[in-house]
């Protein structure tokens, strides 16, 4: 264990700010105590990101450098921010937000709606397979089950990555997407999508985002209010952003450059999503000035894990391979990965769950083992062979653990024990807060021993049983304690979905398997046309596959196995053979490709301020000014108009109505918000403008390549007095 990535459950706070920093590495004190301008951490797997960033933080807010309200901190699952919140807490920063981009940005979007909008805000549907399944059936289209959710992903794809229905195609094929139906019928269930929400009054979590950015786009006023609250931004997981989440943050920071962003190009693994790491890698481009921290000491891993990962990161191709972070293992040496190959897969789940049975048996905890797989398919057969050799499992992705309903009975029953456990007879002989909490959990269905077998049964008892073990750990953290104390942190915990461990082997997706670490893990179903996945064709989605494998073997703390099946069921053809990318790296094998470029070192890059140097191939970036009186601007909506807001306009008034009419027959036939064409700064700016061809449209700001070429040729029209569409000389 090592102070990067485990600590106690309930710390002491810190006493001061500098005591904030004991513990730290070089590089993470570094990340910790860089507070002002552009901040880029480059973090490998296992190198203590987390505990960077919120010590970063709290760090700040400790030495009275940063106010806790003005901070804000975005990552991408409530599991992250709840992870974040509580760190921050134990750090003595609790007044910190911490949440999800969609959670961010719908708490704006409720607040500011009454005032950008009127009204209130339209209910935010939880779950769009229906709605896509209606859309679906509107335009007399059958999808089966895997379809629907094919088709819905692609939809939530197409407005992350801006693109409305009528682009669809186009964007699907310029990405290399596989399309689960024709690119067509998706486009018309997309737009019929759109049009079903508009008629239900109903938005999705796509929505939350894009419409706050068209909140913050158009009204100053609000925008301004945000960034007063708001003046220091953390971003985590930074190679997952999206374009849209992108404009997002753009528009909270304003021209301001307090931002540190968190990430590692080689963990990039949701391109499907939108996702790209190139913010990432761009950021020094973007931020010449950006002081870039590399933290590449894994206190994660044992050196025979980190090697398997360097290994499968030094055959790797492309861009983000070229950023890749050479691992240095802090840990004390391990085992080697153990490599098996099995006839079927059933002989493969059963294989794995005899290996589980035996570490549990030498006094490994189950909550410490991880089974990680491809796809969710594969899960099946390893929850029955699990079952069949009596060891408990839990299914990652499931009901949050403080959402379960024993869950929430419990808490009731230890929080009426609290208030009137005096008169109960059942804590009579009850003497300390661990075994108070045994008492009345007993009435919940504890009991000293686990029932047997698996299944329902069984996670309710596992669910209690944490609450059991918490209780245990705060008795002896902070003696004295009282039942009403531990109600209180339960509440605490609850509030920032900071959970206690269960008792059970993890079943997981290698997708969900992010963010998260166990002494043993299972990589298994590790053969060709699984991993890679046979529909993973480009040489980008090939990439992104050996990533996937890469973040697999990452989550590994001390022992890895990696498994694969030459047929699928007993007695089939054994076609199969082992992943290529396991090529020279497992014993007998040998490398089949070359090797990529060198990994990167740890250490520090300070940024040139003041502008003396710019990145390589980066354009110089002149002050707007305004074309009226010759102003340097620096509101965005005033650079939009390239004028002063206060400065007389000589804007067409016609062709700015005529544009106005042009862009809400164009909003209704792509079935999206008017704003999503052109905002009414732009149209503003076009009007003023009256530009005369291609290039002078482009230069005006938020026109933007794909605008130009979707609407510049009708923009262009408009402006020369010409009905759209109709063809010209081009004298």
């Amino acid at each position: 264990m090592t102070a990067a990535t485990h600590s106690t459950l309930f710390p002491q706070v810190p006493d001061t700010a500098d005591a904030v920093l004991d513990g730290l590495d070089p590089e993470q004190r570094e990340v910790a105590t860089a507070l002002h301008g552009p901040v880029c951490v480059l973090a490998g797997a296992g190198t203590g990101k987390t505990r960077a960033i919120t010590h970063r933080i709290a760090y700040g807010v400790r030495a009275g450098i940063l106010q806790p309200s003005s901070v804000l901190a975005v990552t991408f699952t409530n599991r992250a921010a709840g992870e974040m919140r509580g760190r921050l807490r134990q750090l003595g920063a609790g007044g910190v937000q911490a949440r999800t981009f969609h959670s961010a940005a719908l708490r704006q979007l409720q607040y500011f709606w009454p005032k950008a909008v009127g009204g209130g805000l339209p209910r935010l549907v939880d779950r769009k397979i229906q709605l896509v399944a209606d859309a679906a059936a509107a335009c007399r289209i059958r999808l089966d089950r895997g379809e629907l959710r094919d088709v819905t992903g692609e939809i939530e794809w197409s407005k992350v990555t801006q693109t409305i229905p009528a682009d669809y195609a186009a964007a699907a094929a310029k990405a290399g997407r596989e399309a689960p139906r024709d690119p067509a019928e998706i486009a018309q269930i997309y737009s019929a999508y759109e049009d079903l929400k508009r008629d239900r009054a109903v938005i999705d979590f796509e929505d939350v985002l894009l419409l706050t950015v068209a909140v913050l786009q158009d009204r100053h006023d609000i925008a301004e209010q945000v960034r007063s609250q708001y003046q220091h931004f953390v971003v985590d997981e930074y190679q997952d952003v999206s374009p849209l989440q992108q404009r997002l943050l753009e528009l909270w920071l304003g021209e301001r450059d307090s931002l540190c962003v968190v990430g590692d190009a080689s963990q990039t693994i949701y391109s499907f999503t939108g996702a790209t790491p190139d913010h990432l890698l761009d950021f020094r481009v973007r931020h010449p000035s950006a002081t870039v921290v590399k933290l590449v000491r894994d206190y994660r891993s044992s050196p025979q894990v980190v090697h398997l990962a360097n290994g499968l990161l030094s055959q790797a191709r492309g861009r983000a391979a070229e950023h890749r972070l050479e691992l240095v293992s802090q840990r004390p040496p391990g085992a080697e990965p153990v490599y098996a190959e099995y006839t079927d897969e059933p002989a493969e789940a059963e294989g794995a769950a005899r290996r589980i049975r035996d570490l549990i048996a030498s006094g490994v905890p189950a909550a410490e083992i991880a089974v990680l797989f491809r796809t969710n398919s594969q899960s099946e057969t390893y929850e029955q062979a699990l079952a069949d050799a009596g060891v408990p499992y839990q299914l990652r992705g499931a009901e949050r653990f403080f959402d379960r309903p024993e869950v929430r009975k419990a808490g009731s029953a230890l929080r009426a024990a609290a208030r009137f456990g005096g008169n109960d007879a059942l804590l009579d002989d009850a003497d300390d807060l661990p075994s108070q909490v045994r008492a009345v959990l007993s009435g919940e269905g504890w009991t000293s021993r686990p029932p047997a077998g698996s299944g329902a049964v069984r996670e309710r008892w596992e669910s209690l049983a944490a609450l059991v073990n918490l209780a245990q750990d705060f008795a002896t953290a902070k003696p004295g304690a009282t039942l009403a104390d531990l109600v209180a942190e339960l509440d605490e915990r609850a509030n920032a979905q900071h959970a206690p461990t269960v008792q059970g082997v993890t079943l997981a997706s290698l997708h969900s398997a992010k963010g998260l670490e166990w002494d043993v893990v299972f990589l298994v179903g590790v053969a060709e046309g699984m991993m890679p996945i046979t529909y993973a064709k480009t040489d980008e989605q090939i990439e992104e596959e050996r990533r996937l494998l890469y973040v697999g073997v990452t989550r590994a703390r001390e022992h890895l196995f990696v498994s694969w099946a030459l047929a699928r069921s007993p007695g089939g053809r054994a076609g199969r053979r082992p992943s290529r990318f396991l090529d020279g790296l497992r014993p007998g094998s040998v490398t089949t490709a070359g090797r990529g470029g060198g990994g990167g070192a740890g250490g520090i890059e300070r940024g040139v301020r003041g502008g003396a140097a710019t990145a390589v191939g980066r354009r110089s970036r002149t002050p707007a000014r305004c074309r009226v009186c010759g102003r340097t601007l620096t509101d965005a909506g005033e650079m939009k108009l390239m004028r002063c807001e206060g400065c007389p306009s000589d804007m067409d008034e016609g062709l700015y109505e005529r544009l106005r009419e042009w862009r809400a027959v164009q909003a209704e036939r792509s079935g999206q918000p008017a704003f999503c064409v052109f905002t009414d700064k732009t149209l503003m700016a076009i009007a003023e403008t009256a530009p005369d061809d291609a290039g002078e449209l482009a230069r005006i700001p938020g026109v933007g390549v794909r605008k130009l070429n979707r609407f510049g040729a009708d923009v262009l029209a408009i402006c020369a007095g010409r009905e759209v569409g109709e063809e010209h000389d081009g004298d």
